[in-house]
């Protein structure tokens, strides 16, 4: 168990306790929150914004970094800092 990291171990100690439960209707539960996401996600406004060329550079190298691209990287920095995290 030393492979593991401290929230793999917290997991797997909840998992053998018997903490968890199966769901009843597992592809009704997918559906319901495929719907959440999807609602949650929509892009359906459009925004311009001028930002420092040094930053929109770093934004981009990040973005290169985490294999997504810099609009979306700019959308989830964004949707986090609105809701808190």
């Amino acid at each position: 168990m030393s492979d593991l990291s401290k929230e793999e171990q917290e997991l797997l100690r909840s998992v053998e306790s018997g903490e968890w439960q199966s769901v009843a209707k597992p592809e009704r539960e997918l559906s319901n929150y495929r719907t959440l996401a999807r609602a949650t996600f929509q892009k359906d406004r459009r925004i311009n914004i001028r930002i420092s060329s040094k930053d929109l550079d770093a934004l981009q190298k990040r973005a290169l970094l985490e294999g997504i691209p810099y609009q979306t990287l700019i959308t989830s920095v964004l949707h986090k800092f609105v809701a808190g995290r």
